[in-house]
Order: C-alpha cells, then sequence, then structure tokens
C-alpha cells in the first residue's frame, strides 16, 4: 500500500471520528444520540444495485438465506459449519460472541480436512470476525461466495481471510459502519478512542489480508442501518477476488 493511499485512508478516518466524536458530545449534552440522516431512506434489500445506487436497508435479524436468487429461510443465529463435499465446508450464520474459538475447534477437528469454506451470513461482532479470519488464513483455507448468497458486514472481514478467494457475479457482499465496544453507552471521548482503535485494527487486518483498506471508505460512509452492496467489479478493484 503506498504512501499516497495511506493518507487518504487516514484522513477519511479522522474525518469520521471528528464528526463522531462532535454527534456523540452533543448526545452526552441532550441524553441522547443518534446518526443524523440525509437524503431518502435506502431502498430495500432485494431491489437490485447499479452504480451510484449501491446503499440498501438492512437488518441482520431480518436478513434471510439466500440459495440463489430468492430467499429460503432465516439464517442461523450463530455461525453453523456443515459438509458440503470432500474438503468443501458450508460456513453460515450470524457471528457472535464465542465463535471464533468454537468454529476454529470445529475445523481443526473436521474429517476430511477443511480445504474450502463456502460463506453465507449476515455479519455480526467484528472482533469474532477478525479472529476467525486470522485462524483460517493460518490454516491455508480457501473461501468462496456462490450465487445469490450473501456476506455483509463483519462478514466480509472472514471472506478476506480465504488463501484464495472465488465470488460469484451474483453474489452479494457489502460493508457499514460498526459498533466496537461492549456498549455504546460511553461518554463521548471513550466512544471516540473505541471506535479509533477499532477502526485502525481492521485496516491493518485487511491490509495484511491482501485487501485494499480504500475499501473502508464505503464502510465509514454507510450507517449501520443500511449496508453498501461492493459491484462485482468493485470487489475485483479491492482485492477480494484473488487472480484464478
Amino acid at each position: 500500500m503506498n504512501g499516497r493511499s495511506v493518507a487518504r485512508i487516514l484522513s477519511g478516518v479522522l474525518i469520521f471520528q471528528l464528526g463522531i466524536g462532535a454527534l456523540l458530545i452533543v448526545g452526552d449534552m441532550q441524553g441522547s444520540f443518534s446518526l443524523p440522516r440525509f437524503g431518502p431512506d435506502a431502498p430495500d434489500l432485494d431491489q437490485p444495485v447499479r452504480p451510484g445506487d449501491q446503499r440498501r436497508q438492512f437488518d441482520p435479524n431480518r436478513t434471510p438465506r439466500q440459495t440463489g436468487p430468492a430467499p429460503s429461510g432465516p439464517l442461523p443465529d450463530r455461525l453453523t459449519l456443515t459438509q458440503l463435499d470432500g474438503e468443501t465446508y458450508r460456513l453460515e450464520g450470524g457471528i457472535t460472541a464465542g465463535d471464533a474459538d468454537r468454529i476454529s475447534k470445529q475445523i481443526l477437528e473436521a474429517t476430511p480436512k477443511v480445504k474450502l469454506l463456502v460463506l453465507q451470513s449476515p455479519g455480526g461482532t467484528v472482533g469474532e470476525a477478525l479472529d476467525l479470519g486470522r485462524f483460517i488464513r493460518a490454516q491455508a483455507i480457501d473461501t468462496e461466495m456462490r450465487n445469490g448468497e450473501i456476506c455483509y458486514s463483519a462478514c466480509p472481514y472472514v471472506l478476506a481471510a480465504g488463501t484464495t478467494r472465488t465470488i460469484d457475479d451474483a453474489a452479494s457482499v457489502g460493508v457499514h459502519q460498526h459498533y466496537f465496544g461492549e456498549s455504546t453507552i460511553l461518554p463521548a471521548r471513550f466512544a471516540v478512542e473505541d471506535i479509533q482503535r477499532g477502526q485502525g485494527e481492521v485496516m491493518v487486518y485487511l491490509d495484511a489480508m491482501g485487501i485494499d483498506p480504500l475499501v473502508m471508505q464505503h464502510a465509514l460512509s454507510t450507517p449501520p442501518e443500511e449496508i453498501y452492496v461492493l459491484l462485482p467489479e468493485q470487489l475485483k478493484t479491492y482485492n477480494f477476488v484473488t487472480p484464478q
């Protein structure tokens, strides 16, 4: 990553942090805090995306499993590992506390050995996704997204961990802002420090995985109740798709 890219990332993060800090201070003074909304509400998640129109409404608790163009029921509340075929396994569901250790242990105990993880998740806890991702990379496991399936919020960090990464053009990968603390009710100074640490860790992680951290510009500008869906060409630009 060159110096210009680092400067742009840090500049964007600084602006974001200063804005959040100001809002948190106002929230402390008024006894409440919420991010302001600009422009019309984003369309529903089931609406197709196109360049410049990539934000969609997002509720991880209402995101259905996808097996193609049509939904087929809710995803598991926690990550679930199941064998698909030979050394190919599916990893799907929400990412919650304890999942990194639990799934890592299941992967180590799996027979036959896990060589490829097919992902589908609405996301969840960022720290768990990063810890699981580091384990996946250490085990030299590949990751894959299939036609019509989803990987949102913290899930792209698990996807990024694959030694090789394959993403079908009809798969849906999306990013947005995250919460990094156990509590969102914090004095402004501590909340901003928490955001700084979390965003810094994420960018270092992405760079280590071979992903261009500039993808965070989309995450930082998209509120938690929305998701920014990356186009196939963006997935290639930010190195989510590895050369075949």
